[in-house]
């Protein structure tokens, strides 16, 4: 593979790492792995190189429909949302220790599935998949309503009860974390989940499901449907006997899944959909480690991620360093292989995505932004493009306004607090921003003026299981982890009975 100037290629042939068989093709419907009733298969694609890497059976609405008839049985009549959350707690905490003993092979099908750098998943995503469902599994048996006092002569109390059949949708960028986050508050709540995996990552959230029986989730009670977002997806928005949709992805598909999920039974609906989050760096900022901090937040699992640093503003005071430290740190950075230890940044997750990138680097182009570094894609084979950065960006501009989801930063320049924070606001998504500085009270002013769901301040990418996460604006609504996690997938329902003659209310 071409090596990136100042840095190096990894070795594409991955001689270090025998990637293991693929052993889970088919849908996982009540307990059991299934052709899809149509028989259709669907490729996926190593974007490493382009190539098959195995068919699985494509869900369609009906299998949908079985897998639903399934988690509503589960749900109704079967043991799981019966169980006191001390017996939920431990099957979850076994499912975890069997995440953890499989960790090589999990993160090697993400590695050839989405192009992630294996290592990093070996020791970051796999580990925190167990991690998110020790926490939950921690929270199952601390799921309590609370005594209300009553004006009137009333005794009232209210019960939390798991809210039913769940549909989640993942996306590709993050399979086994987005599988975490969304499984273990729902299992945890006592609820039945149907998922549909993205249809370019299916591997990881089947092998999870071969796991989980193993860990003795009963059957019925987690179904994984792989297929496509036109068929498969809409079943599971716009199902009547689903009780609540939970999906990441972008806002256009965001959008669909609302008007799916109030035109058949009004099922509610979270959204965690797209971003393109402002870093704001200011004068009195470590040069050397806000350019680091930058260059992370954009190029960290090569820009797909809703959460990347894709407008970067730095103040004036600082600026011209800063765009010189930022393409010196870009260029040496190293694109190549994911299952090679050098490499920093793999291929993007297939074609269409590598393709949609390439083209908004032209359109910065023909838009009159200035390319510092990058731009184009590396080696003669796989889905890999440079770490790129725009300058002389204006806010009105395509790469400045849209995400693009792939390894652009677009860098501007401000003056002042006032300026930056109008800037930073300046989008119709607000999932994230970064502010580095040294100023508490600069921190605090902006950190509390800049309209997202998640803030970080001398930091990137600081997520945590009891840190909630989600969006403002068309970045959507509703929260991921922490207790705001869980109660989602929960009911609330008061219970009242009168009091007579009681001597206090």
């Amino acid at each position: 593979m071409t090596a990136l100037s100042n840095g190096h290629a990894a070795n594409n042939s991955s001689p270090l790492f025998k990637i293991p068989p693929i052993k889970f093709t088919n849908l996982f419907i009540n307990g059991h792995f299934v052709h899809s009733l149509s028989g259709n298969e669907f490729e996926t694609i190593d974007p490493r190189t382009g190539e098959v890497i195995a068919k699985i059976s494509e869900g369609r609405k009906e299998d949908i429909d079985v897998a639903v008839k399934a988690a509503r049985e589960a749900f109704d009549n079967g043991p799981w949302p019966r169980m006191s959350g001390a017996e939920r707690a431990k099957i979850m905490m076994k499912w975890a220790d069997l995440i953890e003993e499989n960790v090589e092979e999990l993160a090697a099908l993400d590695a050839i599935d989405a192009g992630k750098l294996y290592h990093l998943v070996k020791v970051l995503d796999i580990p925190a998949v167990a991690n998110c469902l020790r926490y939950y599994a921690g929270a199952a048996d601390k799921i309590h309503g609370e005594v209300l006092k009553g004006a009137r002569e009333l005794h009232a109390y209210t019960l939390m009860e798991p809210i039913g059949v769940v549909g989640h949708i993942i996306p590709w960028n993050f399979p086994s974390t987005m599988f975490a986050a969304k499984v273990s508050p729902s299992l945890a709540a006592g609820c039945t989940v149907v998922l549909k995996p993205a249809e370019q990552t299916p591997l990881s959230a089947l092998f999870f499901a071969h796991l989980a029986k193993q860990a003795g989730i009963p059957d019925g009670v987690l179904n994984v449907v792989p297929g496509f977002g036109p068929t498969a997806g809409a079943a599971i928005s716009s199902h009547m006997d689903i009780d609540k949709v939970s999906f990441t992805g972008s806002t256009e598909v965001g959008r669909a899944i609302m008007h799916a999920a109030a035109s058949s039974n009004l099922k509610p609906v979270s959204l965690e959909l797209g971003g393109k989050s402002p870093l704001l760096i200011f004068d009195d900022a470590d040069v050397d480690k806000a350019a680091d901090l930058a260059l992370l937040g954009i190029l960290f699992n090569k820009g797909e991620i809703c959460v990347a640093s894709s407008r970067v503003f730095v103040q004036e005071g600082i600026y011209d360093e800063f765009e010189k430290k930022l393409v010196k740190k870009a260029k040496a950075w190293v694109v190549g292989d994911p299952f090679d230890p050098q490499s920093q940044q793999g291929p993007q997750v297939d074609k269409n995505q590598f393709e949609k990138i390439l083209s908004y680097i032209e359109i910065g182009k023909e838009e009159g932004a200035t390319l510092l570094t990058g731009g184009k894609k590396v080696g003669n084979k796989g889905y890999y493009i440079e770490p790129t950065i725009f300058s002389n960006v204006k806010e009105n501009m395509r790469i400045a306004q849209d995400e693009i989801f792939g390894p652009v930063l677009a860098l501007m320049k401000f003056r002042t607090i006032e300026e930056g924070i109008k800037s930073a606001n300046n989008s119709r998504y607000g999932l994230a921003a970064g502010i580095v500085t040294k100023n508490i009270d600069t921190a605090n002013t902006v950190s509390r003026a800049i309209r997202a769901g998640i803030i970080w301040i001398n930091c990137y990418f600081a997520f945590g299981n009891d840190i909630p996460y989600g969006g403002y604006k068309q970045s959507g609504f509703g929260r991921d982890f922490g207790m705001e996690g869980l109660h989602k997938y929960l009911q609330v329902k008061s219970v009242v009975t009168p009091i007579y003659n009681s001597p206090w209310l």
